[in-house]
């Protein structure tokens, strides 16, 4: 996986899941977007695990919208993916948060899940 397009299309791939289970108000879906043991970091203490992340989406509010675009992809080892994204969560009653996401991707069988999320809200 040398190739940079092919990063960047699993990256989008993994993240295209991610965004639309966000934008339906699906917290089960999102979370099968993860590893069993991911790490996840929203903006909010962090949890371990696929229930932390549908415990996170479940409380958020309906209408909430996640716009993304890929900054980088670094390929970390045969069967790991760092990706670093700019995300826009948008919302119907009040403005738009903007934020840096970084996630590591690893191959499961031969699916990509997130092992691992970090938010960082830079204001």
């Amino acid at each position: 996986m040398n190739s940079t397009a092919v990063q960047d299309a699993i990256l989008r791939g993994v993240m295209d899941r991610w965004k639309s289970a966000v934008d339906a108000h699906e917290p089960q879906q999102v979370a099968s977007c993860f590893t069993e043991d991911a790490i996840f970091q929203g903006l909010r203490p962090y949890t371990v695990g696929r229930q932390g992340v549908v415990e996170y989406y479940d409380s958020q509010p309906l209408g909430l919208a996640a716009d993304y675009q890929v900054l980088e992809t670094r390929q970390l080892a045969v069967d790991v993916l760092l990706g670093y994204l700019g995300v826009d969560f948008s919302f119907t009653d009040r403005p738009t948060i903007s934020v840096t996401l970084g996630v590591v991707l690893r191959r499961v069988a031969d699916q990509w899940h997130i092992a691992h999320y970090q938010v960082s809200k830079l204001d």
